[in-house]
């Protein structure tokens, strides 16, 4: 090829016709489909990114290196006021503010190059979206290309986009002119179809979003959408975990004996479990080759998108336990980096739904299992600890909280909306349900430590094999939970999360402190339970 040519798809007349129809016009370069070595040679010759040893494209996002809840609103319009759950986590913005940074957004990028990715968010045909990415970068436009799921190269020139993704991260809010909280702004308007992102260059905004309008949209078609990874036994046994990042949510779906769907967002349908997307997006910090072999040979990876990632400027060596920049340290890779995973992106109805809490208050114990009922109560609750870089205003220690459903940021609809989802579906399948603490042990953070992974994987593999079947338990005295006595190739002290603490008092009244927190939770949600969900509930004179 002449050195002035691309790799471009030609511009189809749809293509240009769409651009001017959204009021994209007057501009510089538009690249269309541009695969990952193409984007590759953009992203470094534009000076995004750079080159790590190995092949791993490694850029880094400035000022905002994780998400940012309190600048994502939802567009307030007739259409889908009704079915919105307002309040702190959606928040409303009037239609004429989100047209006025609409249009700010069009006349920034007059005169820029443009990269459009076009993709489908699902696995399952039947219930898929397509969906159009507009960057101003290369890199978050192969950002966009490794986490969502491809068409076949010939179908591009038919794609007709369901809904519409611009990131400009290089435009800034003016935060009281525009009625915003600050420089960066994530907007979703269900009426223009169109999620407009600004003012920051983390590229887990632009997933995210997609994954909150599925959120909006699937409920209506009988699909539960879900916060969670999935896998497929041998026995062709299908597995779901729920849990918030640095839960460990990644981490335990991507086992080699397992075949993974998907790690991180999935949809709950009559015909099965689907994924969402076509790619991973892992936490990557103090990653081990040891402890996560798989996920840490995809950093040294061509096609990798690695997130403030510490390197040796001389060397181009990672050093992937390095916190300089975040602790929220990413990498973004296609799911066909991981050597075993679910041909089509989908499985069959679930045996297993494991609910994943990383406690950093150490209390909890590491695995038990719950009842329907308990099952509902801890989807509702959501307990977890949110882990220091994964949003913006996080200190250095884990914050306990409550994210019901384990997806609060990401819900748009009520969460009993998605409760009755679960309940109606557990009902349906009877499957089993585990509720496992990948957090401390010990003592609370600070003072105890992280649980062991080899023993996390072991009482997983033996909930997943029914190992644990018939297996006496025995009741939490705060919590009701049924903790096994025994498990293989899990210390019996492990299992009794008491029994870790030298200081048996401090655990009591961490555990009842504990409880209380509990309590107060969950009285925002008594009233669209039923009475049978409320006495599994934990409460602090229990």
């Amino acid at each position: 090829m002449g050195g002035n040519k691309t790799l471009d798809n030609v511009e189809t007349a749809a293509g240009t016709l769409w651009l001017k129809q959204n009021g994209l016009e007057n501009l510089k370069k538009v690249h269309w489909n541009l695969t990952a070595p193409a984007l590759y040679e953009q992203a470094l010759r534009r000076g995004e990114a750079v080159l790590a040893d190995g092949g791993a494209l490694l850029a880094y996002t400035g000022q905002h290196t994780g998400r940012s809840p309190k600048d994502r609103f939802i567009v307030d319009e007739p259409g889908s006021r009704d079915s919105i759950w307002w309040g702190d986590v959606n928040v409303a913005i009037d239609e004429d503010r989100f047209e006025a940074m609409w249009g700010k957004a069009q006349a920034y990028l007059q005169n820029r190059d443009v990269f459009v990715q076009d993709c489908f968010a699902g696995a399952d045909p039947e219930y898929r979206l397509s969906v159009r990415v507009v960057t101003e970068n290369a890199w978050h436009n192969l950002f966009a290309r490794n986490m969502f799921i491809q068409p076949a190269r010939k179908a591009l020139n038919a794609f007709s986009p369901q809904f519409t993704v611009v990131q400009v991260p290089g435009l800034q809010a003016d935060a009281e002119r525009d009625g915003l909280n600050s420089e960066c702004f994530i907007l979703v308007s269900f009426a223009r179809r169109l999620v407009l992102i600004g003012g920051t260059s983390y590229a887990g905004e632009i997933k995210k979003s997609v994954f909150s309008v599925l959120n909006y949209l699937l409920p209506a078609q009988n699909v539960l959408p879900m916060h969670c990874s999935a896998n497929i036994g041998e026995a062709g046994d299908t597995a779901i975990f729920f849990g918030l990042s640095g839960t460990g949510k990644t981490t335990l779906s991507a086992d080699q004996t397992r075949a993974l769907i998907g790690d991180d967002e999935h949809g709950w349908s009559d015909r099965g479990i689907f994924n969402f997307e076509g790619g991973c997006y892992a936490k990557v910090i103090r990653l081990s080759a040891e402890a996560e072999p798989e996920i840490h040979a995809t950093t040294r990876r061509f096609g990798t998108i690695l997130e403030n990632v510490a390197m040796d400027a001389a060397t181009r060596t990672l050093d992937l336990d390095s916190a300089v920049f975040t602790e929220n340290t990413r990498a973004s890779y296609p799911i066909e980096f991981i050597p075993n995973i679910a041909e089509g992106g989908m499985g069959g109805l679930p045996d297993n739904i494991v609910m994943l809490t990383a406690d950093a208050f150490g209390v909890l114990p590491p695995i038990s299992q719950l009842t329907p009922e308990q099952a509902m109560y801890h989807f509702l609750s959501g307990y977890t600890a949110r882990v220091a870089g994964t949003e913006k205003g996080l200190g250095a220690e884990p914050s306990a909280t409550f994210s019901t459903c384990f997806g609060a940021p990401f819900m748009p609809r009520h969460p009993s909306t998605y409760a009755r989802m679960l309940g109606d579906k557990m009902a349906k399948t009877g499957a089993k349900c585990w509720l496992i603490n990948t957090g401390w042990t010990g003592g609370r953070y600070g003072v105890g430590a992280r649980m062991k992974i080899a023993h996390t994987r072991a009482m997983l593999r033996a909930a997943l094999e029914g190992r644990l079947h018939g297996v006496d338990t025995v009741r939490h005295p705060d919590f009701g939970l049924a903790i096994p006595q025994s498990c293989p190739e899990v210390p019996a002290e492990v299992l009794d999360p008491k029994a870790t603490w030298s200081d048996k008092g401090a655990y009591d009244q961490t555990a009842r402190e504990l409880t209380k927190r509990f309590e107060v939770n969950f009285r925002q949600f008594e009233p669209y339970v039923g009475e049978e969900i409320k006495a599994a509930g934990i409460y602090a004179n229990a």
